[in-house]
């Protein structure tokens, strides 16, 4: 790997890219090419993408008690209002510039925990593996709400092996923006030391939520989010919904595609579509226990703490999209911060599942933005590349599920960190 990087790139090239400077250089030309990108909707009144939705939230102040709206805010957990109303502070027509403009300024703060202290050589890395990233799903990135607990994932899995709680209150947060750092939460209890009191911090955080929620008014709606998934159908792109797109494809038996307007969402429908979308939350339910059984078990038989919980915040995080009936583009980016985490921890080992998200990245970039219309309409060659993706997926899984198995297969003495 070393002789082809020296091959491909000039020594003065090599030594640029590895200076921490070099990094905010190539993040001032990813963030500077999405502002644009958002900007040619700005000039014209206009948002994009799901920020139109939220846009029409905050403009309506986003009340508690409100039910009305097609699509109710309280799809998301509560604190996703707090940067969907900040987004608003400059009125209507600047939403998607203060949007896009809060997003930078998380991954600005992600960049220099990436870049500073212990990990200022160790981060340089992957801090541009997660540019590239950014490039691909930036668009999806910089249009919804996984673009705001993404940085802050990042953040706490960066702090978690150093300060457990810090960590937990940082995943608690993000959790109470969008549901699947809970993943990560699950790995970090199983791995640490300090159980009492992540849990301790993880219960703070969720009380503060809480009052604040009764406080409002709106304490009757904060599970909402829950319930409204279990509404739902199986949606087009989930993974299993892969063979009910290629009914669809090939017209057999029914098989559709269709728009679930109440939730904005594009779902498949056909024989037993009904039956596994009920399925699913259990089945969900059930992977979760068996990873966290294999994460105990990894435990008991010597593994290493720290390493462990890298390892199994991928395999949940995995978990929670491979077994979900959601399957939406921007779900992709749950996993970025977990694999620039493992690959400050360990570029060498980590290599496999960051090329692996690349490859998913990449097929996800195809799906949406480029060719999105073709996919819902059960154009062959789209349905394809979906299922490359979901078997990029599932390959990842089974990668994070062999590597748990394989820690706990240790015979040599290892360090045992992640809390006093």
């Amino acid at each position: 790997m070393t002789a082809l990087r020296d091959a491909v790139l000039p020594a003065r090239a090599v030594l640029w890219f590895s200076r921490p400077s070099s990094v905010w250089w190539g993040f001032a030309v990813v963030h500077l090419y999405f502002l644009g990108w958002m900007m040619s909707f700005v000039i014209h009144g206009e948002a994009f993408s799901d920020t139109e939705q939220y846009r029409e939230w905050a403009m309506a102040g986003y009340d508690p008690a409100d039910r009305e709206s097609v699509i109710s805010p309280w799809v998301y957990p509560v604190l996703a209002q707090i940067p969907i109303l900040l987004a608003g502070i400059a009125g209507h027509g600047p939403y998607l510039l203060v949007w896009t403009l809060i997003i930078t300024v998380l991954n600005a703060v992600g960049l220099v925990c990436l870049t500073r202290g212990p990990r200022r050589r160790r981060g340089i890395a992957p801090a541009w593996w997660w540019l590239f990233f950014t490039v691909f799903l930036g668009y999806l990135g910089f249009a919804r709400v996984e673009g705001i607990a993404a940085p802050i994932v990042l953040i706490g899995l960066l702090y978690a092996a150093e300060r457990p709680v810090l960590g937990s209150v940082l995943l608690s947060v993000a959790t109470w923006i969008k549901v699947w750092p809970a993943a990560v939460l699950f790995a970090l209890f199983i791995a640490c030391r300090q159980r009492v009191q992540v849990v301790a911090a993880g219960v703070g955080v969720t009380a503060v939520v809480v009052l604040g929620t009764y406080m409002s008014g709106g304490l009757r709606h904060i599970a909402d989010f829950l319930v409204n998934q279990g509404e739902r159908g199986m949606q087009l792109e989930a993974t299993f919904s892969t063979p009910w797109v290629w009914l669809s494809v090939f017209d057999v038996a029914g098989a559709r595609m269709a728009d679930n307007v109440a939730i904005n969402s594009t779902e498949v429908y056909g024989p037993g579509t009904e039956v596994v979308a009920v399925l699913m939350q259990p089945l969900l339910v059930v992977a979760v226990l068996v990873g966290a059984v294999l994460l105990i078990r990894a435990l008991r038989l010597g593994a290493e703490r720290e390493e462990l919980f890298y390892e199994g915040a991928l395999m949940m995080t995995t978990v929670f999209i491979v077994f979900n009936k959601v399957g939406s583009p921007q779900f992709m980016i749950w996993l970025a911060p977990v694999v620039v985490a493992g690959l400050v921890h360990d570029w060498q080992r980590w290599r496999a599942p960051a090329a692996l998200l690349m490859g998913i990245a990449v097929t996800t970039f195809v799906i949406y933005p480029l060719f999105y219309t073709p996919l819902i309409h059960a154009h062959p060659v789209m349905a394809a590349v979906l299922t490359t993706r979901n078997v990029l997926l599932v390959v990842l899984l089974w990668w994070s599920v062999q590597r748990t198995v394989e820690l706990g297969r240790r015979t040599e003495p290892v360090p045992q960190s992640l809390g006093a």
